[in-house]
Formats: structure tokens, C-alpha cells, sequence
């Protein structure tokens, strides 16, 4: 597991300030970008996914205020982050999401149903991690981090071609678990890429007061890893540039921190209120660089897409929607007994007793 890159033994170069973009946020190409930009066919699918993506946000968001979700993180607006990072993945890639990465898993293949069990209240997690090759989205900040390093590390001395890649958000970074997870990463060289969606809140918490750092993406020198910043609502510059950094993992290059300034253009949750804390100012700001206005801009631009096709992928999005809709309006399955399932493979004495005794208590009602 050694480095076999040049930058074994010397340090990475410094990311740059300005964020590594590709399509600007009119629609068109950047000039002299430094990295090519993603194949047609995947431009076109990164814009059904982040369509698929927010549509089922919208509609999460709309049970969360019906009260059939506990509660709902949304994502809006930060499509272009998790889109972009998951379709870089492999087959068997591992994607490590946070609460607020719900569309990362959509975009995965993950039943939308199942996404929404956490935030349902009824498992821990509601789909097969290792089908999916997804592990359970995490709610403690920064956690997921080295649950990834532990993985690759793994993989790594079992043979196996495995990358993984970290979803995190800027608040994440404070963290102590963030800082355990880099050092471990890079001093054991393990094929991991960490991206930080940096959507410049940690609820009320501006990214101003959490570091001074000229970026994120920075802290990845002190670790020796390399670090890119990138604009996070640039589908193509967040696939293109994560696509780089597993490859180069892979290939032993060691892990890296890409950082996507990117906006939460929604509250923090549905309970949240961000009018106490920010203004619309700023909100409208980060509206009119839309990520999938971007998109599609571009791809209509150079006649990669027409309206029927849009139409198309606009009624695909409809159809999962109303999918989670009519599946999430039925009758509750889960019974009270199920909260001793999965806990231990074979179930000790004391959880087989409390189980009977809330068995027996149920049927007295």
C-alpha cells in the first residue's frame, strides 16, 4: 500500500483558490479548463439524476411537513454535489452518505422507500449495505469518515479493488472524527476520497466562524493528501474532478479532499429556520447558479438535448415521486416487536425476556 504516484515523499501542490469549474453558470463552457469535460451520454445522465434527485427531495419535503416523515434534511440545491460524486463511483466503490445525502443514495440505486425508513423512525437503516455497497447514512457528523478508512484499509489487505468515497458537509470538518479519519487515511495511503460539500452552514454556524483557512480543501496539505476545490453546483466539474481522485487512489496515489461550494438553499431540516439566521439576499444569490438550470442550459446550448427528451426525464421524476407518495400513504407495517430484531444474531436471555414482556404488554391493549 505504498504511494506510487511523484507525490510519494514530497508534498501535494496547494488547491487552488478559485474553484475548479467547467460550465459556467450561464451554461457555457469554460475556456482552457483543466480538466476534459464528462462524455455527452453522461452529461445527460447526470442531468436525469439530479432531476430524479430533486423531485424526490421536493417530495420528501412535502411528508416531512404532513407529518409522515420524523423529519427531513433536504438537499435542494446541493443535486450537482451528490450526482456528480456517485456516478463517478465504481461497481465496487463503497458510498458513505450522511443524513443529508438522501439523493446521493436515490442516485445510487437505493429504493427511495428504503432511504426514507431512518427519517421514517422505523430502522437505523432501511436497505442492504453491502447490495448496494452503501453504508448506513450517518447521523453524528463525521463518523462515516472513518467507517470509510476502516473499510478501504481492509479491502486493501484482502486483495480487493475497492475505493470509497465520504460524503461530508462543512461542519463536518470541525469535527474531531473528521481530523482522525484524514491522518489515518493518508498515513495508511487507503483508497479514500473525502468530499465536502461545503454549503456554508452548519445550521446557523457560517463557515466563516468554523475556519480561516483560505479553503477546505487546504486542510488536506497538513495531512499530505491532495486537495481540490471545486464548484459544487457544476455537475460536470464535480464528476470530472471527483472521477480523478478515485482514479488516482486506485491507482495508489492516496486519498484526497475535494471540497464543493455548493448552498442549502432549503433549512437545515424541516423544524429549522434559517430566516433568523441569514438573509434572502444571499439565498437568491445561490438560486440564480441553480445546478440543474446549469445543465441543462449547456446541453440544450449545444443540441445534446431537446424537449422532448426533458419532457421525458421530467416524467420519470414525476413517476418516482408519486411512487414514495402513494407507498409512504399506506398503512404502517413495522409492529413493536420489531425493535429486538437485528440487534444480535443469536438474541441473549435479557433481550428475548423484554421482548416477551412487551409482547405481553401489547396484547393486554
Amino acid at each position: 500500500m505504498k504511494r506510487t504516484d511523484e507525490l510519494a515523499g514530497s508534498a501535494p501542490p496547494l488547491p487552488s483558490r478559485e474553484p475548479i469549474r467547467l460550465v459556467d453558470p450561464q451554461g457555457h463552457r469554460v475556456g482552457e479548463a483543466e480538466y476534459p469535460t464528462p462524455e455527452p451520454g453522461t452529461l445527460l445522465a447526470l442531468l436525469r439524476a439530479m432531476l430524479i434527485g430533486r423531485r424526490f427531495d421536493r417530495q420528501a419535503s412535502a411528508l416531512a411537513r404532513q407529518g409522515r416523515l420524523a423529519v427531513y434534511p433536504s438537499s435542494h440545491g446541493q443535486e450537482a454535489c451528490q450526482v456528480g460524486g456517485v456516478l463517478a463511483l465504481a461497481d465496487d466503490d463503497w458510498l458513505f452518505p450522511t443524513y443529508r445525502d438522501c439523493v446521493s443514495l436515490v442516485t445510487r440505486g437505493v429504493d427511495p422507500i428504503e432511504v426514507l425508513t431512518l427519517l421514517r423512525g422505523d430502522w437505523h437503516s432501511g436497505y442492504d449495505p453491502e447490495r448496494h455497497r452503501c453504508a448506513p447514512q450517518c447521523t453524528p457528523l463525521a463518523t462515516n469518515a472513518s467507517h470509510a478508512v476502516g473499510l478501504t484499509y481492509a479491502a486493501r489487505r484482502k486483495g480487493e479493488d475497492a475505493a470509497a468515497l465520504v460524503l461530508m458537509g462543512d461542519g463536518a470538518t470541525s469535527e474531531g472524527d473528521a481530523h482522525e479519519a484524514y491522518n489515518f487515511a493518508a498515513v495508511w495511503n487507503t483508497p479514500v476520497v473525502f468530499l465536502i460539500q461545503n454549503n456554508r452552514w452548519a445550521i446557523s454556524v457560517p463557515v466563516h466562524k468554523q475556519s480561516v483557512a483560505p479553503t477546505l480543501a487546504h486542510k488536506a496539505i497538513g495531512y499530505g493528501m491532495r486537495g481540490y476545490n471545486v464548484d459544487g453546483n457544476d455537475a460536470a466539474a464535480v464528476h470530472a474532478v471527483v472521477s480523478h481522485a478515485l482514479a488516482e487512489a486506485r491507482a495508489g496515489g492516496g486519498p484526497a479532499i475535494v471540497e464543493a461550494q455548493t448552498y442549502r438553499l432549503d433549512p437545515h431540516t424541516n423544524s429549522d429556520d434559517p430566516q433568523r439566521y441569514r438573509d434572502d439576499t444571499e439565498v437568491e444569490y445561490w438560486k440564480a447558479r441553480d445546478p440543474i438550470t446549469r445543465l441543462e442550459a449547456l446541453l440544450r446550448g449545444e443540441g445534446l438535448l431537446d424537449d422532448a427528451e426533458a419532457e421525458r426525464m421530467g416524467a420519470e421524476a414525476e413517476r418516482v415521486a408519486a411512487d414514495v407518495r402513494e407507498r409512504l400513504s399506506g398503512p404502517d407495517r413495522l409492529t413493536p416487536e420489531e425493535l429486538f430484531s437485528h440487534v444480535y444474531s443469536a438474541a441473549p436471555a435479557m433481550l428475548r425476556r423484554q421482548r416477551q414482556e412487551l409482547l405481553d404488554e401489547t396484547r393486554k391493549g
